[in-house]
C-alpha cells in the first residue's frame, strides 16, 4: 500500500516540515447554542487555530444507553458526568440542521471546517461542506466507518488513542484501501486533565508511526494541560495537532475543563510558531546572524612582535587572540604557519592574513 507525504487542505499544505496545522475541537463546547457554536468559530481563528472541528453523533447511534447501565456505574471521566452517559451525549449533540450556517460563518472567519463523524450518514451529509475528515480513536476498530470516510476521496486524520499497534495497523490499512491522503495521530484518550496523564500520552510512539510509514503525516490529538505535549510532538516530526477549545474552563459541561481557551490557545501557537522557526533544517552552518559573532569571539593567529619582509616566522612569532577578521589564519593552522616567510612588513599584534605568506 502507498500513501502521500503531503495533501492540502484550502491551500494549506499538511506535510512533515510544514507548519502545524491546528484543529479546535470545539465538540460539545457549545453547549447546544447555535450562537455559542459561532461564536466559538471566531474565537478560535483570532486564537490563531486553522480548522473549527465539530462532532456530528445522534445519541441513539452512538451509546447504548442499556449498555452504559449494565456496566454498574459510569466510568473513566464520564463518572464525573451528573446524568446518564446516554443523556450527556443527547444533550450535547451538535445539530445537522447548524451546518450551513457553521459553515458559513468557518468561511466568514477565513477558518477551515471540519467534523468528526459518529454514524455513517453523518459523513454523506457532510461531505459538501468540508474538505478533510476526522475519524475518532472510539472508531478505530470501525473499518466500515474508516473506510466510508476515507472513500469520499477527502483527506483523513486518524487518531488512536486507547488502542495498541494492532488496532492503527488495522485502520491504517482499512483507509488505505480507499485513500492515500492520511494523518496518523498519536492520542491518550483520557479527558480528565490530570498531569499526571504527561506520563501516558507516550510521544515517541511518533517516531514508530514514523518508521512504519515513512512519510505519511504525522500529528497529535491532545488532552493533557497547556502544550508541553505539543512542543514535544512538533519536535518528533508532527504537523498537525488537535486539542478541544472553549471561551470559559468554568463552564459546566463535559469538555469544558479540559480544552484550551483563547488565551492558551494563542500562547500554545505562537510558541509552536517559535519552535519550528527554532528547529531549522539539520544543517550544521554559520548563520546569517552569526558572522559579526564569528569575527568577535573566534581566535586568528597574531604577531607576538614586529616583522619585516622576508623574516621567517616561529612558533614563539605566534598567539592566538580574538578577534578573527576576515582571511585571517585560524589556530589549527599553526602547523602549518611556522617556517614559511612574510611576503610584507608586519606590526605587533597584527593579524596574519593569508596574503601575509610567501
Amino acid at each position: 500500500m502507498e500513501w502521500d507525504e503531503q495533501f492540502e487542505i484550502n491551500g494549506r499544505t499538511v506535510a512533515r516540515g510544514a507548519p502545524a496545522y491546528f484543529i479546535a475541537d470545539i465538540a460539545s463546547s457549545h453547549d447546544g447554542q447555535l450562537d455559542r457554536a459561532v461564536s466559538l468559530i471566531h474565537l478560535a481563528k483570532e486564537a490563531g487555530a486553522d480548522c473549527a472541528k465539530f462532532q456530528h453523533f445522534l445519541a441513539r447511534d452512538i451509546v447504548s444507553d442499556e449498555g452504559f447501565k449494565a456496566l454498574g456505574g459510569q466510568m473513566a471521566h464520564q463518572s464525573e458526568w451528573k446524568q446518564s452517559v446516554y443523556e450527556i451525549f443527547e444533550k450535547y449533540q451538535t445539530p445537522r440542521d447548524w451546518t450551513e450556517t457553521l459553515v458559513a460563518e468557518c468561511g466568514k472567519a477565513g477558518i477551515d471546517y471540519m467534523t468528526t463523524p459518529y454514524d455513517l450518514q453523518a459523513v454523506e451529509l457532510m461531505a459538501p461542506h468540508l474538505e478533510a475528515y476526522k475519524i475518532g480513536s472510539g472508531d478505530i476498530a470501525w473499518t466500515e466507518m474508516i473506510r466510508t470516510v476515507a472513500r469520499t476521496g477527502k483527506p483523513v486524520f486518524i487518531a488512536t488513542g486507547a488502542a495498541d499497534m494492532s488496532d492503527v495497523e488495522r485502520a491504517m490499512d482499512a483507509a488505505l484501501t480507499e485513500t492515500r491522503q492520511i494523518c496518523l495521530m498519536q492520542c491518550n484518550t483520557n479527558y480528565t486533565g490530570d498531569p499526571k496523564n504527561f506520563g501516558y500520552v507516550n510521544l515517541n510512539v511518533l517516531k514508530g508511526f514514523a518508521e512504519r510509514w515513512p512519510g505519511l503525516p504525522l500529528g497529535l490529538s491532545d488532552h493533557t494541560p497547556g502544550h508541553a505535549a505539543v512542543l514535544g510532538a512538533i519536535t518528533l516530526g508532527a504537523c498537525a495537532v488537535e486539542k478541544h477549545f472553549t471561551d470559559d474552563n468554568d463552564r459546566d459541561g463535559p469538555d469544558h475543563p479540559f480544552s484550551m481557551n483563547p488565551q492558551s490557545w494563542r500562547e500554545m501557537v505562537d510558541r509552536t510558531r517559535e519552535l519550528e522557526l527554532a528547529l531549522g533544517d539539520g544543517v550544521k552552518r554559520i548563520e546569517p546572524n552569526e558572522h559579526d559573532s564569528a569575527v568577535v569571539q573566534r581566535r586568528c593567529l597574531r604577531l607576538t612582535r614586529a616583522m619585516k619582509a622576508g623574516e621567517t616566522i616561529g612558533e614563539d612569532d605566534l598567539e592566538a587572540l580574538r578577534p578573527r577578521p576576515e582571511g585571517s589564519i585560524e589556530p589549527f593552522e599553526l602547523g602549518n604557519v611556522v617556517g614559511t616567510t612574510l611576503t610584507a612588513d608586519k606590526l605587533k599584534g597584527s593579524a596574519l592574513l593569508r596574503d601575509d605568506l610567501a
